[in-house]
């Protein structure tokens, strides 16, 4: 029988295949969100400021949250933020490329994706198409290309060490001919029922194609691409959309539970769409007008405020034992991630601890601190810069992965749903 930290991740498996991009990942998340009942926004239109469920979308970002009675000026905020993009590889002008009677396509590397993890497995292209006209269209295929490796044959010391030239080695291969007579933007475009002759630009990268899957001895791990972040979109998605269905049962003065799902995280996070633009501080400062909040009362708002910023971190790798801090090292399974940086490469700090550390008891959800090795440079996440921008005090957190940026990530199965769980606890506290 299926438990519920199964049935997440079931669900989880779906919307990373609905996912292959940012901007499906986002189009994705206002879908399951309006089949819950709340009403998908444009910008440019009036908003409501009755009571209830919205979400809005710019390009591959995602903002959601839930009115409730009660809500005033001086309402607080609670925000869980997640990222909906992924190391990956971007199609460039030009694309169609080839040689020797292969047709490839000329990408460019986005983020930091661990290159050998995508040799020799079938991908997919994904993203948005924008016609003349400026209309908008997801584009996504099938399995169409693949990285292949060099032979052992004509590499012997390829097991010493693999060294890939990002120019001259990650170059996809997706079928055979001419490439005067070729065109892989066409073909792309004509799967989404785009003209070709139409297409004004695009958005485009490449996606694993192989589905999600649970294994191990006892159906403990969960392998899937682009958990890092849609681990903690789907969690996020899945907590706003309970508390939102249980409104009438809050306890307490209210509080606006808000999901910020940003684009752009894996590449510095400096767009319109990404945490370090406009997007979140324009959605919460529309919520607080419509409520009747003077700039003062947002301020004193924000003051009251949390956000919880929610992006995958590292399990101890037993291959790798020296790479971890000898004291702190999570495990698969043992509960999602308190981070923690003295370099401020996360934005936890005493008050962040605490706070999290009542949120895991009160849904008796076990936790695990992270901690980098001092000799291990620390990533960052989008807490630091939502906390610089808004003053809003923040904690960072997450579920702990192995083989993070690879094009298939390790995480286990019980985490993902224990994230929803004291993501819910926190929408409503």
């Amino acid at each position: 029988m299926p438990t519920a930290a199964h049935r997440h991740a079931q669900d989880l498996g779906r919307f990373v295949v609905a996912s292959p991009s940012s901007f499906h990942a986002a189009h994705e998340g206002a879908r399951r969100l309006a089949e819950a009942g709340f009403r998908v926004l444009t910008e440019a239109e009036e908003w409501p400021t009755a009571p209830g469920g919205y979400a809005v979308v710019r390009d591959g970002a995602l903002i959601a949250w839930v009115v409730p009675d009660g809500a005033g000026p001086l309402t607080p905020f609670r925000i869980l933020g997640a990222h909906t993009d992924s190391p990956s590889f971007k199609l460039k002008p030009k694309p169609t490329t080839g040689a020797f009677g292969w047709l490839q396509a000329g990408v460019e590397v986005y983020g930091g994706p661990m290159l050998n993890s995508w040799l020799d497995r079938e991908l997919r292209l994904a993203g948005r198409i924008v016609t003349v006209d400026g209309a908008e269209h997801l584009a996504a295929t099938g399995p169409l290309l693949r990285f292949p490796q060099l032979a052992i044959h004509l590499d012997r010391t390829v097991n010493e060490g693999l060294t890939l030239d990002r120019q001259r080695h990650m170059n996809p291969v997706w079928g055979l001919g001419e490439v005067s007579s070729a065109d892989l933007l066409g073909l792309v475009a004509r799967e989404a029922g785009v003209d070709p002759e139409l297409v004004g630009g695009y958005d485009l990268v490449v996606a694993d194609a192989q589905e999600p899957a649970v294994f191990g001895g006892n159906d403990e791990f969960f392998a899937s691409g682009r958990l890092d972040n849609l681990s903690s979109v789907h969690a996020g998605l899945t907590a706003l959309a309970r508390a939102f269905d249980r409104t009438g049962e809050w306890a307490g003065d209210p509080v606006i539970p808000v999901l910020a799902a940003f684009d752009h995280e894996e590449v510095g996070s400096s767009t319109r769409s990404g945490a370090c633009g406009p997007f979140l501080e324009d959605v919460l400062a529309r919520i607080g007008d419509g409520l009747g909040a003077t700039p003062t009362d947002r301020r004193r708002a924000f003051a009251a405020s949390w956000h919880v910023s929610a992006d995958a971190g590292h399990a101890v790798h037993p291959n790798y034992p020296e790479k971890h801090d000898p004291a702190n090292r999570p495990v698969l399974n043992g509960g999602p991630l308190l981070k923690i940086n003295a370099q401020q490469r996360y934005a936890t700090d005493a008050a962040g601890a605490a706070l999290w550390a009542r949120l895991c008891s009160e849904t008796e959800v076990p936790y695990q601190e992270f901690v980098s090795n001092n000799d291990v440079p620390c990533g960052s996440t989008i807490g630091p810069l939502t906390a610089t921008r808004l003053g809003i005090r923040t904690v960072d957190v997450g579920v702990p992965l192995l083989s993070m940026h690879s094009a298939r990530e390790l995480a286990g199965v019980q985490d993902p749903w224990r994230l929803a769980l004291v993501a819910e606890r926190f929408f409503v506290n």
